[in-house]
């Protein structure tokens, strides 16, 4: 009546299926993430680190928003300092090197941003 023939053997394909991920990659160990070339300068950010690498693109394009369509081009204080909201005038004065900053971890990501579809990128 329930056909255990076929619903067992389809159960196990199931699992075998939906754990090709794990098997695949090697009991879930991956690649080794980026290590970017921090500046040796530079001490403080406009955001912490933790929340500047989860969070930079969503400030790029509040900033993008505030300056391009609302005119406001105020820079952001924090801690007594100021930022201008810019990415080649605030941003890319610590970190120069598009390609061991940014490249870095956009590559390991499989992120493509659009921020040099308007920018210009720096000289390597």
């Amino acid at each position: 009546m329930y056909d255990s023939g076929k619903i067992i053997p389809g159960l196990i394909i199931f699992v075998l299926f939906i754990t090709i991920p794990i098997w695949y990659n090697r009991g879930g160990a991956g690649t080794e993430p980026p290590k970017p070339v921090l500046p040796k300068d530079a001490k403080t950010c406009v955001l912490p680190a933790a929340e500047i690498r989860a969070e930079h693109m969503k400030l790029l394009n509040v900033w993008r928003d505030e300056v391009l369509r609302d005119g406001q081009r105020a820079a952001v204080t924090v801690d007594g300092k100021e930022y201008p909201k810019s990415l080649m005038l605030n941003c890319m004065k610590c970190h120069t090197s598009k390609k061991q900053f940014c490249d870095t971890c956009h590559t390991y990501a499989s992120v493509r941003p659009y921020c040099w579809d308007c920018h210009l990128a720096p000289v390597e």
